[in-house]
């Protein structure tokens, strides 16, 4: 067997284990959000939702891993052209005497930048319970919120930050060939980088989150299409600034209905 065909054999194992792995992510993690098993609680003899117990740090950290887990169910999909793309990158250039064995380290880096915004969310959400402004659902109860959340998220689709970030997360190889690093530490700085990029993008659609209720597993699905339609569609870039106009008419509609 000739050189090339063993590089291409060893590329096509790499990039079926990683889809594997991105796959099974995926699926154990929308698996744990639709068994309800982030999103309830054991209460005595009945089920509660997440929200009904006391802040106490068993209750902070299953609340942490609730937002974790729904973080890489909704980002993961539309990040697997990315993480898939510098697993063939990587594997292409280990045969220079690089290291191929990265990805999961470039993953790890996505993923923890995503864990650090659950970490705000579930601090934002400690004290949106404490002002009573979420109902037991984690929904808003206030239409003066609720509003306004709205507005400035439809107003953040137009921002120059919102289309910078949005620009490196729909160019999957103008963001490798601009932060190549070589090694497992330059993979997980990559993908630390991809992930605060994402987190630029998206961290206000995940705010919605307290809007239509973060145990709503159909706003949660839906705001996931949104995002992976707008990072991989050709026409995402008009998809999300049309989105914005109508977050915006949305939001002030709540807001005048609150008067």
């Amino acid at each position: 067997m000739t050189a090339g065909a063993l590089v291409e054999q060893a590329l096509r194992r790499d990039r079926l284990l990683v889809v594997f792995c991105l796959l099974l992510a995926i699926v154990l993690a929308w698996g744990y959000l639709l068994s309800g098993a982030g999103m309830m609680q054991d209460m005595g003899d009945m089920l509660m939702p997440m929200s009904s117990g006391p802040w106490t740090p068993a209750h902070a950290a299953l609340v942490l891993a609730m937002w974790a887990v729904m973080m890489a169910a909704m980002m993961l999909p539309s990040a697997a052209p990315m993480i898939l793309l510098y697993a063939t990158i990587a594997r292409r250039r280990s045969e220079q005497g690089q290291p191929a064995n990265a990805s999961g380290a470039f993953a790890f880096g996505y993923l923890a930048v995503w864990a650090a915004f659950s970490l705000a969310a579930t601090a934002l959400q400690f004290g949106l319970e404490r002002a009573a402004l979420l109902s037991p659902m984690m929904q808003s109860t206030s239409t003066v919120l609720a509003g306004s959340v709205l507005i400035t998220a439809g107003i953040y689709q137009w921002t120059p930050l919102k289309h910078a970030c949005l620009r490196r997360c729909r160019s999957p190889l103008d963001f490798i060939l601009t932060h190549w690093r070589p090694g497992t530490v330059g993979a997980l700085r990559m993908g630390l980088a991809h992930g605060a990029f994402c987190v630029g993008c998206c961290w206000l659609l995940m705010l919605l989150l307290f809007v239509g209720g973060v145990m709503n597993l159909a706003w949660i699905a839906g705001i996931a299409l949104f995002v992976l339609i707008e990072k991989l569609s050709p026409a995402g870039h008009w998809i999300g600034r049309g989105a914005g106009g109508l977050l915006i008419a949305w939001g002030v509609a709540t807001l005048l209905a609150a008067l």
